[in-house]
């Protein structure tokens, strides 16, 4: 409604995603923006502005392999879309707007899912190409890191308003922070209470076969284990199998053999077995995984309980009034900002939208608790947050199952660390 953009000097006006591509400007969104059903070679062939009506996929194919000599990682681009890991369609986003060959580039929490590796590997490449003058770059982030690993100058909003600006070279982490969250206190972990010597098993997972998204490979998972009162970590790049070990907990994905326990009674995954054995599941992805996006936040949050009464005993009837309440409740305690609870729960932030699902899984009784990138594109104060309700529902005596491709997530949250490669988990920390 006011103010002035200039490129390169020169005040232009931006009504729509074509002005913007036609002066350069690239976005890559938190949220992907991919075409799900197409395959990441077809994703960037239709993403150009010019595309022929019959397509030479053989000359597209070899352009692309050329392409992708330059890059910094290797994706599979004859996968569809919707069977790439979260960290792989982050790749792809990213490569395809350097694939269109913008010279302004907007990142939007470019790395939230990639390992430490693969984030010095595609932000290395991104500043390669400004200080050779191809490429100029705006990157939203929270990560101090690499803030001060990659970035010239820093300009800090706090709820839509400038906070602070300097050189990078000139700021230390805690000034950041201060313009970042000024006086707002951050959540701290509880001190990890030892897990007892004879807690007992909550989680066992024995000789798990499945097929991967391709069909080619089988995930195979020879034997985990985890215990009430700890959180077990698995690390691993991003389309190693543990998005198909996730479905396969989830019920999402049918296995060819092994056995999932939860306190010894096999395991579906069915609703009826998440309630008796009390299991919580909080994916990757929550608004696409865990959430039905056009219901409203009061409906979404009361998934686990809307057909039951105050006394957890089933009923034959929805009572919207009930609902509401328990939704206030969950909204106060955990912290939840949203206009209403009326609003479609696709309308809240990534992270409100996150603590919406988290106030859902961890309420009640939580024995084992499964949870993936659960910070994923959250500034610091939220990931802060989440981390603290997930290290809480341990010290209580949950069993906490943590997928993650932040390694210092893994390190400071879990009692132990599985290292997943090629559909197997190859190591585990002493």
């Amino acid at each position: 409604t006011a103010g002035d953009i200039l490129v390169d000097g020169r005040e232009v006006g931006i009504a729509s995603p074509k002005d913007a591509s036609a002066l350069g400007l690239g976005m890559v969104y938190q949220h992907f923006t991919l075409v799900p059903s197409l395959t990441g070679a077809e994703n960037l062939v239709i993403s150009r502005e010019k595309v022929p009506g019959i397509i030479d996929w053989r000359k597209e194919r070899a352009a692309l392999a050329q392409f992708m000599e330059r890059m910094p990682f290797k994706l599979p681009l004859a996968v569809k879309v919707a069977e790439l890991a979260a960290g792989e369609k982050q790749k792809l986003e990213i490569i395809k707007q350097l694939y269109l060959g913008r010279s302004f580039l907007v990142l939007d929490e470019p790395t939230s899912v990639l390992t430490p590796g693969e984030a010095q590997e595609l932000l290395g490449l991104v500043r390669d190409m400004t200080k050779a003058g191809d490429l100029t770059v705006l990157m939203i982030s929270h990560k101090f890191h690499e803030v001060t690993a990659f970035a010239d100058d820093i300009t800090v909003l706090r709820k839509g308003k400038l906070t602070g600006t300097g050189k990078v070279s000139e700021l230390s982490h805690k000034q950041m922070a201060a313009m970042m969250i000024g006086d707002q206190p951050i959540a701290a972990l509880d001190s990890r209470a030892p897990v007892p010597a004879e807690a007992r098993q909550v989680l066992t997972v024995k000789a798990l076969k499945a097929p991967d998204r391709t069909g080619l490979k089988t995930i195979n998972i020879g034997e985990l284990d985890v215990k009430s009162g700890e959180i077990v970590g698995v690390a691993g790049i991003s389309g190693n199998g543990q998005k198909e070990f996730l479905e396969v907990l989830a019920g999402q994905r049918t296995r060819d053999a092994g056995d999932v326990l939860v306190k010894g009674s096999p395991y579906g995954a069915s609703r009826a077995e998440a309630r008796t054995l009390n299991v919580r599941f909080i994916p990757e992805e929550p608004l696409r995984n865990a959430c039905a996006p056009r219901m409203t936040v009061a409906e979404n949050m009361a998934f686990r309980t809307f057909d039951l009464n105050e006394a957890g005993k089933p009923i034959s009837w929805i009572r919207m009034g009930a609902i509401r309440d328990y939704a206030t409740r969950l909204v106060e305690q955990f912290k939840v900002k949203t206009a209403s609870l009326a609003s479609p729960i696709s309308s809240l932030s990534g992270g409100n939208v996150q603590r919406a699902v988290l106030a859902r899984e961890l309420t009640g009784e939580v024995d084992l608790l499964i949870v993936s990138n659960p910070c994923f594109g959250l500034d610091f104060s939220a990931v802060a947050e989440i981390r603290a309700r997930i290290m809480k529902a341990r010290n209580a005596g949950a069993a906490v199952l943590l997928m993650s491709e932040d390694l210092d997530e893994l390190l400071e949250l879990s009692d132990r660390i599985f290292v997943m490669s090629d559909g197997a988990l190859v190591y585990e920390t002493p």
